[in-house]
């Protein structure tokens, strides 16, 4: 058999599994992993600024194609750096392969400089975690490490590798050593058969697209179903896009922040709700009593700690998404049910309750920054969006027509996930426009990384919503705790620990980043600016290119040039500063804002 060193065994396996990227940060600890990168040069790496910025972009990569993500680190902090990473990557069912470099095997628990107990750490945070103990069981890890991060519901893998792990020689083949089976959990029969009696017996049947349909590629047999029972249809956030947002049947977002109102109001009218790939979590249902009510529930998840967990199902399916609305669709031509007559209240629901975007305002109005986006990008575009307001706007207006094309963290909400992950994402779809949407705080977490997309000609679009505040910070504290107290962000716009207006900005010329005259409104001197992080300036000095905009009417110039620039490009657009978005406790007490 032939010999070749461990770390060559681990990247032939990279290598058979598909990956073609990886990104990471070399160090003394990890270095003879990327000496079998550099030698057998099939795998592409890029050098990222931070741990947690390269495995955010191994996460976007992943979510953008439906693949795995591959990061790497050296041993200590920069293993440590990958937490949040893969804790966001597990709550949202990302498979992510976190390598990591550790301290020779004689110094683990002693604590020698840079040795930390890491595959202990991150226990929780990962479907399993390994540190090898043997040169010769890196193989077989590594491929059940691909097994592990695909099979059932996915999630993050991390492989610790002590130094002498990674010198060792084995004998390996690659020829004699094929991918691993991925099992894929069938429904049962009888499970079927209920679920189609419970769906055609029900008064006002509903439909709930999951994060868990998109991640089994299970959209096409979701919708189906519903076209032939013209069931409604709702979206959960991590669910949107698996339906198109203009489809006759599609009502809309449930939640009690990244929601619609006509989804909300159609799902507390459901009598029964078919839940595919939903894990109920907080954020959707709010009130357990209020979303629970008296409606029946059938439940599909290949997770079995999902099926009751927070809400029990009168019906529960432990299965594969895939399989599950393939064996409905096979069950429902059995029987030889016809189609139902059109549902056309769906459509005309949704219209009547779409809330407004049109605003002329200065400063602009957030949601007129969607009307843009909306109105500018076409259906291939890929946004990528984190927490803040700027998420909850997004979610409740921007309208997705397909899959993979609107990427979020729903689980964790990061701060600075964005940024790295619109960059993975544009690696994953060189093809695609992508657009992140980010809020002028979320930028400022993993703002580190732009550099990346610069040294590697990585073009996206950073849409930055700039009203100079931690914004759902600050609404949160403003209606729950009657204060406007460490939220502010713009350095003009205190004075002694006390909020005062902020003065007018200008357009920022985009060659020296100071005033210059706005035809619209007139000269505005430097002086007369507010002060604050300068994005157009961080860009520039990043290699990438930036604007601002503070004129409702030139959004969709700058959208132009952004995405006609061919690199990396910032947009600051200067937002009303107090403008709250529309959310509530519970789905039936959605409070709205204009």
């Amino acid at each position: 058999m032939p010999k070749m060193t461990a770390m060559n065994a681990a990247v032939k396996i990279l290598e058979s599994e598909g990956v073609k990227h990886i990104f990471g940060i070399p160090g003394a600890g990890i270095l003879p992993f990327y000496r079998s990168l550099k030698d057998l040069g099939t795998i592409r790496h890029y050098l990222c600024r931070h741990e947690e910025g390269a495995i955010h972009m191994a996460d976007g990569y992943a979510r953008a194609i439906g693949t795995v993500g591959v990061c790497v680190a050296t041993s200590g902090p920069g293993a440590s750096n990958f937490v949040t990473g893969l804790y966001t990557a597990q709550v949202d069912s990302i498979p992510v392969l976190a390598i990591t470099g550790q301290n020779v095997k004689a110094q683990l628990g002693r604590e020698a400089f840079q040795a930390v107990d890491i595959a202990a750490i991150v226990k929780p945070v990962t479907k399993k975690s390994y540190c090898v103990q043997e040169p010769a069981m890196v193989p077989w890890v590594f491929r059940e490490a691909f097994r592990i991060m695909k099979e059932g519901r996915p999630g993050p893998v991390l492989v610790d590798l002590p130094l002498d792990v990674q010198r060792g020689e084995i004998e390996y083949d690659p020829e004699t050593d094929p991918r691993l089976p991925i099992f894929r959990t069938p429904p049962d029969p009888k499970q079927v058969s209920k679920a189609v009696d419970m769906l055609l017996a029900a008064e006002r049947p509903l439909m709930l697209l999951g994060g868990g349909v998109i991640m089994a590629d299970a959209c096409e047999e979701f919708v189906k179903i519903a076209e032939i029972l013209q069931i409604p249809v709702v979206s959960s956030f991590m669910g949107k896009g698996g339906i198109p947002w203009d489809h006759p049947l599609m009502a809309g977002q449930v939640g009690i922040q990244c929601n619609t109102q006509s989804g909300n109001r159609t799902f507390l009218k459901s009598s029964l709700v078919l839940a595919v790939g939903a894990r109920f979590n907080d954020r959707h249902t709010g009130a357990i009593g209020v979303y629970k009510g008296d409606r029946k529930f059938i439940h599909v998840d290949v997770d079995p700690g999902q099926l009751g967990k927070n809400i029990m199902p009168d019906l529960g399916i432990c299965a594969d998404a895939k399989l599950t609305l393939s064996a409905l669709l096979e069950e429902i031509k059995r029987r030889s049910v016809k189609a139902a007559p059109a549902n056309r209240e769906i459509a005309e629901l949704r219209a009547r309750m779409e809330r407004k975007t049109d605003y002329d305002d200065i400063p602009i109005k957030p949601q007129r920054v969607f009307k843009e986006i909306n109105e500018f990008f076409d259906e291939e575009t890929v946004f990528v969006t984190c927490i803040g307001l700027n998420q909850i706007w997004s979610g409740q207006l921007q309208k997705i027509s397909k899959p993979r094309h609107y990427l979020d963290c729903g689980g964790a909400g990061p701060l600075g996930w964005d940024l790295p992950a619109a960059i993975g994402a544009k690696i994953a779809r060189p093809d695609k426009t992508v657009v992140q949407v980010v809020g002028d705080y979320g930028f400022q977490f993993c703002m580190e990384e732009l550099p990346v997309a610069v040294m590697y000609k990585v073009p996206f679009v950073c849409v930055v919503l700039n009203n100079g505040y931690l914004g759902l910070i600050r609404q949160a504290s403003k209606y729950n705790f009657q204060m406007d107290y460490e939220v502010q962000l713009w350095y003009d716009s205190m004075v002694e620990g006390e909020s005062v207006e902020f003065p007018r900005l200008a357009v920022a010329d985009r060659t020296t980043g100071v005033g210059m005259v706005d035809s619209a409104r007139g000269r505005i001197e430097p002086e007369n600016q507010g002060r604050g992080f300068d994005f157009v300036k961080f860009a520039e000095a990043c290699g990438a290119t930036g604007e601002r905009v503070t004129d409702p009417k030139e959004i969709r110039a700058a959208l132009r040039r952004a995405v006609d620039s061919g690199v990396p490009y910032v947009i600051d657009i200067i937002i009303e500063r107090e403008t709250d978005a529309s959310m509530g406790l519970s789905i039936d007490a959605i409070k709205e804002f204009e």
